[in-house]
């Protein structure tokens, strides 16, 4: 199986760039490896030696594509990074007014949800960001070209003069929802519930003071 869509930047990490299937399939083997054992050990819980135990491999051949632990962490956070923003394409697709702006940010917020909380890797993942400045970085750069995916598909809708505004006020959003996120998934479920419903109505009200009166 061929490395994922967008993978020429994810090889941009690599120690190494993989240049034949066998090669490539040797990089996604380890990262599929690396995303089980922090999902059944937590990060501390993911070692380069055990890495190279479960794929089958001397240990070398593992540090021939990643120099250390914290380039596979990067590369399994790209990939994350690259199937959200696929997520959110789709929910923006089609989309007109203010009715369907505010439908595709509840479903970007429910699928975000839906998935941290569903897989315990993606939880440790983003955890391990937070506590490592360069990772951050990437974070922080990653959450503001979602929301200028975003602020593209509702650039339209939004009132002459306040787009600079809007732009500032998404990224926020998006970089709050991820904390609100983390967060939920700690509470009970019916209080998890209540707090996604208080944000989306947060997020409806800001939406409705950018909308232009004819595109509302």
């Amino acid at each position: 199986m061929g490395m994922s869509a967008d993978a020429g930047d994810l090889e941009q990490r690599l120690r190494r760039k993989p240049k034949q299937e066998r090669s490539r399939e040797r990089v996604e083997e380890i990262l599929r490896v690396a995303k089980q054992l922090i999902g059944e050990r937590g990060i501390d819980g993911m070692t380069m030696r055990e890495i190279a135990l479960l794929t089958g491999g001397p240990i070398a051949s593992v540090y021939q594509y990643f120099p250390n632990k914290s380039a596979i962490i990067a590369m399994l956070y790209e990939q994350y990074s690259i199937e959200t923003r696929m997520g959110i394409t789709a929910s923006l697709a089609g989309v007109s007014d203010l009715a369907g702006v505010k439908d595709a940010a509840d479903t970007i917020l429910d699928g975000y949800y839906l998935r941290v909380a569903g897989d315990p890797a993606i939880q440790d993942l983003l955890n391990a960001i937070q506590a490592d400045k360069e990772l951050q970085n990437m974070d922080i750069a990653e959450t503001r070209q979602q929301g200028e995916l975003f602020c593209q598909s509702a650039a339209h809708l939004i009132a002459e003069g306040e787009h600079e505004r809007f732009s500032r006020l998404v990224f926020l959003f998006f970089h709050l929802a991820s904390s609100m996120v983390r967060l939920a998934i700690t509470l009970p479920a019916d209080e998890a519930e209540n707090m996604l419903v208080d944000f989306k109505q947060i997020i409806h009200g800001q939406l409705e003071s950018f909308v232009c009166a004819d595109a509302a």
